[in-house]
C-alpha cells in the first residue's frame, strides 16, 4: 500500500497518488508496498530498500546517505499483517522534498500522525519536521507502552506478594507468564529508543533540507533528552520486571515446599500405625498378644493414641 500526504502548514492533507501523482507529496508512506508503486517512487530519485537491507545489524547499512537524502532506520514495536506483534526496522528516507517511509509492519505511530502533525511540537510544514514529529509520536507511543507496563507491573507484583490468598500456584504461574511478556516488551521498547537516539544523532550531524539549522537542533535536542529519560525508567522497569520474577520464583518454590512439608507430614502421621500392623503381620509361631482376646482392641487402640498423638506434636511445631 501507498499513502501520500501534502502539507498546508498547520496539517497534512492525503492525496491520491493514482489521480493527483506524487509529485506535491511531502511525505509518501510505503506499507508492503507492491512493485509498480515501488517504481513511482524510485522515479523520484528515492531509492527504495528492502527489508532484507533495513535487517543488517551494521551502523552503516542503518544510517547512510545516498542521493542527496539520509536513510535512517529505526526498530519500532508494531502488529504484523497476520495480527502479531513484532518489533521491524522501518526506514526513514529524509531528502529535501519530501519524507520517504518504508516498513513492513503497522506500528501505532504512523497510523497516529496524519490527524496530529498539527499539534506536534516540530509541526508539518517541511519533510524535515514531519519526520521529527514521528520521531515525537514514536516516542511518545513508547512512553504509553512504559508506562502501561509499569500499571501492569504494580497489578502483578501486588498479586504476587499476597500471602493471604489461598491456592496460589495457578495465581503465581499466571503471574510468572505475564511478567515474562513484560520483560520482552521493556526489551522491545529499550531496542526502538536505541536505534531512535541514534537517528537522532546522524540527522543532527547530517541535517536536510532548508529549515533553520538551529530549530531544528534545538528540536533534535529536546527529543534526544526525551529519549534518555525513557531509556532511564525503561531500564528502572526491567529492573522492577526482574525483581518480580525472582519474586515469583521464589514464592512458587515455597508454595512447593508446603505441599512436599504437608506430605511428609502425612506421611510421618500413620507412620506408628503402619509400624504396629508390620509387627503383628509377622509370620512368627509366637507372639505376645495373638491369643489374647483384647489384642485386636489393643493393637487400635495403639495405632490410634500413636496417631494423635504424632498430629498434636506436629501441630505444636507448626507442620501441619
Amino acid at each position: 500500500m501507498l499513502y501520500a500526504y501534502r502539507s498546508t502548514e498547520t496539517t497534512l492533507d492525503p492525496i491520491d497518488p493514482a489521480g493527483a501523482g506524487l509529485g506535491d507529496a511531502v511525505w509518501i508512506d510505503l506499507f508492503l508496498a507492491r512493485p509498480e508503486q515501488v517504481a513511482a517512487v524510485e522515479a523520484l530519485g528515492v531509492q527504495v530498500p528492502e527489508l532484507a537491507d533495513m535487517e543488517e545489524l551494521q551502523l552503516s547499512s542503518r544510517l547512510y546517505r545516498l542521493g542527496g537524502a539520509n536513510y535512517m532506520t529505526v526498530v519500532l514495536p508494531g502488529m504484523s499483517p497476520d495480527g502479531r506483534r513484532l518489533s521491524l526496522p522501518l526506514c526513514l528516507v529524509l531528502g529535501p522534498e519530501r519524507l520517504v517511509t518504508v516498513r513492513f509492519h503497522a506500528p501505532e505511530a504512523l497510523a497516529a500522525y496524519p490527524e496530529r502533525a498539527g499539534k506536534s511540537g516540530a509541526g508539518c510544514g517541511s519533510p524535515a519536521r514531519i519526520c521529527l514529529g514521528l520521531v515525537e509520536e514514536m516516542v511518545d507511543q513508547l512512553s504509553d507502552t512504559l508506562e502501561e507496563i509499569g500499571r501492569a507491573l504494580d497489578t502483578t507484583s501486588g498479586e504476587v506478594f499476597d500471602g493471604g490468598k489461598l491456592n496460589r500456584t495457578v495465581m503465581l504461574q499466571r503471574a510468572l507468564e505475564t511478567t515474562g511478556r513484560f520483560g520482552v516488551r521493556i526489551g522491545a521498547a529499550r531496542h526502538s529508543l536505541l536505534t531512535l537516539e541514534r537517528a537522532i544523532n546522524y540527522l543532527e550531524q547530517f541535517p536536510t533540507g532548508t529549515d533553520d539549522p538551529k530549530t531544528i537542533r534545538h528540536l533534535l535536542h529536546g527529543q534526544a533528552r526525551d529519549i534518555a529519560a525513557l531509556s532511564v525508567h525503561a531500564d528502572y522497569l526491567a529492573a522492577r520486571a526482574s525483581v518480580v520474577t525472582d519474586a515469583t520464583l521464589g514464592m512458587i518454590g515455597l508454595e512447593q515446599n508446603k505441599s512436599v512439608s504437608m506430605l511428609s507430614a502425612l506421611v510421618a502421621l500413620f507412620a506408628p500405625a503402619m509400624l504396629i500392623a508390620s509387627i503383628y503381620g509377622m509370620n512368627f509361631t509366637w507372639m505376645p498378644e495373638l491369643d489374647s482376646r483384647w489384642g485386636f482392641a489393643l493393637a487400635l487402640a495403639g495405632m490410634g493414641i500413636s496417631g494423635i498423638a504424632t498430629y498434636i506434636f506436629f501441630r505444636r511445631r507448626g507442620w501441619m
